[in-house]
């Protein structure tokens, strides 16, 4: 679909949402457990959705969270609870509502001072850092304190009207699919009963009883062990940030006061309804910082820094801008980091690997051969990077949609969900130590490795067909060459840990492209590849979209 006229240009005031009118709805309205389209519905990154649709309302965050303190007490996990907000319309009353019911089950929830947001990223880390000591990192064991875990309230960084609610096991990590299928049945059973299983004490006694927690020294002062904030204070490297209107506002300010760095935060307005934002392709709003219109305004910026950052509004998305390249390609980005860090990192495991999801540029797959390490491809979702964040065996995870975490300094683990503060931060350290800024460092991969060019496009596919996409097997596919090149392999199953990818991916010498269902959009998404140029490239698009409409048909 063509960008609409509006994209890049600021939101006009007749788009932002009524505020007053979302907030109603949350307390007001009360969704039909028959209508598939307002039950709880866990995806990549917990249950979203928007007050207004009758997806996310207080009914299902009562629902959700009695189902996690069920969780909780079923598995042993009896330690304090980590709970973050992000700056979205709908997610201090979220907030809300899961007290009520974590107050009624005695948890000892953890929450910052004065309605404060917290990222997801500084939830991870504070999860590990409580449990570390305490047996294996995301294993029970009965120590003084308990195992902690964690949820967010965040629909990341999707529209103002929408809000979103996650869960991180003891591994600070996304819970895995076995624990969110068994908490989303759960939470719509009791939605099915009248939420009569639901324990709640009112909002004040819930209010009392939870513990502030500093949840800004306590991330911000770790940073040295994972960033060298030293060489990017010595280098004198300008830094500009946007926030984005998100819940990094408060963590980029105290970074900046903590260790005197030339770092000006240019946007430092809060505003639920994101009025101040440049509309996404679609005219819609997202605090995206990997699209080029929603950081239209960072970008004007772009001769002003030597690095020009961006966070999405709960900080696990990152975006880096700078004055020769402008908005760095999240894929460019990934791979311009991976080759400074295993290459700056002397104390990380001699076997550490690189981590990517299936739909991430091979220009990934090409650099970690370059540097002599081994490369896990998984399906997409942060959640498969975990364990090997937690042991060791995976310097860095990253993901095509500008989500990463790696390692501490020293090998250990840092957070084992999306960081977006800590790929800002390395953006800065890499000019800082090279003299080069990450756009010239992918510059001078592109002349080893090749330039590829890469494209994701939306197609339609009802219900019915994306349910069969899910499922297609390379027999299903009629593809022995792809783009004028013989078809080297065709996947349903991600060659990193054998799961399941929920779509295919079809590989050539020279390209590649993989297609997956939405799974909130009547469309499903081909993501394609070529490092035999941008022409080469529609040829693919093409090609697999055929391949994949007729496998469809059948």
């Amino acid at each position: 679909m063509p960008p609409s006229p509006l994209a890049g240009r600021p939101a006009p005031p007749d788009t932002l949402i009524d505020v007053d009118a979302l907030l109603a709805a949350y307390h007001d309205e009360h969704p039909d457990p028959a209508e598939a389209s307002q039950r709880v519905a866990f995806g990549t990154s917990g249950h979203r959705g928007s007050s207004l649709r009758r997806s996310f309302n207080a009914d299902h965050i009562v629902a959700v969270t009695q189902a996690i303190c069920e969780h909780r007490a079923a598995h042993g996990v009896d330690g304090p609870l980590f709970l973050g907000i992000d700056t979205h319309a709908l997610s201090a009353p979220a907030r809300d509502s899961a007290l009520t019911v974590l107050a009624a089950h005695g948890v000892d929830v953890r929450v910052a001072p004065g309605d404060e947001a917290t990222p997801t990223p500084v939830i991870s880390h504070a999860i590990l850092t409580h449990n570390t000591g305490r047996g294996a990192v995301g294993q029970t064991t009965a120590r003084p304190g308990g195992i902690a875990d964690g949820i967010v309230v965040t629909p990341s960084h999707n529209p103002p009207a929408d809000g979103g609610f996650k869960y991180n096991p003891p591994n600070g990590g996304p819970a895995d699919t076995t624990i969110t299928s068994w908490i989303q049945d759960r939470a719509n059973a009791l939605l099915a009963d009248g939420l009569r299983g639901v324990q709640q004490v009112s909002l004040e006694r819930a209010r009392a009883a939870a513990t502030v927690h500093d949840y800004v020294s306590a991330y911000v002062d770790d940073l040295p062990s994972v960033i060298d904030l030293d060489a990017i204070r010595g280098a004198g490297v300008r830094i500009g940030v946007d926030p984005l209107g998100g819940a990094s506002l408060v963590y980029w300010q105290a970074i900046a006061e903590r260790y005197k760095l030339d770092l000006n935060v240019v946007n430092a307005t809060i505003d639920p309804r994101f009025g101040f934002m440049t509309v996404d392709w679609d005219g819609r709003i997202r605090m995206d910082p990997s699209s080029p219109y929603a950081m239209a305004s960072l970008l004007r910026l772009k001769d002003s820094f030597d690095v020009a950052l961006a966070n999405d509004a709960d900080a696990d998305r990152h975006g880096v801008v700078t004055p020769a390249a402008g908005l760095l390609n999240p894929n460019h980005y990934l791979s311009a980091a991976i080759s400074y860090l295993f290459a700056h990192r002397a104390d990380w495991p001699g076997a550490a690997a690189v981590g990517k999801t299936l739909v991430s540029s091979s220009m990934i797959d090409r650099v970690a051969a370059g540097l002599g390490r081994g490369l896990v491809e998984v399906p997409v979702g942060f959640k498969w990077f975990v364990d090997g964040l937690v042991d060791g065996s995976l310097g860095f995870g990253g993901e095509e949609s500008a989500g990463a975490s790696f390692l501490r300094r020293d090998g250990r683990v840092w957070t084992t969900d999306k960081d977006g503060l800590i790929p800002c931060l390395l953006a800065a350290e890499i000019t800082a130590v090279t003299g080069r800024d990450p756009g010239r460092l992918y510059e001078e991969l592109t002349g080893q490795f090749g330039a590829p060019a890469y494209r994701r496009v939306d197609a339609a596919a009802s219900p019915a067909q994306k349910k069969i996409l899910t499922s297609l097997t390379p027999a299903d596919l009629d593809a022995s060459t792809l783009a004028g090149e013989p078809v080297r392999a065709a996947l349903s199953h991600a060659p990193g840990n054998g799961a399941a990818i929920g779509g295919v991916k079809v590989v050539t010498e020279n390209a590649w492209f993989a297609a997956r269902p939405s799974g909130t959009e009547d469309v499903y998404k081909i993501y394609a590849e070529s490092f035999r140029g941008p022409e080469h490239l529609q040829t693919v698009l093409a090609e697999a979209q055929a391949v994949v409409d007729a496998a469809l048909r059948r």
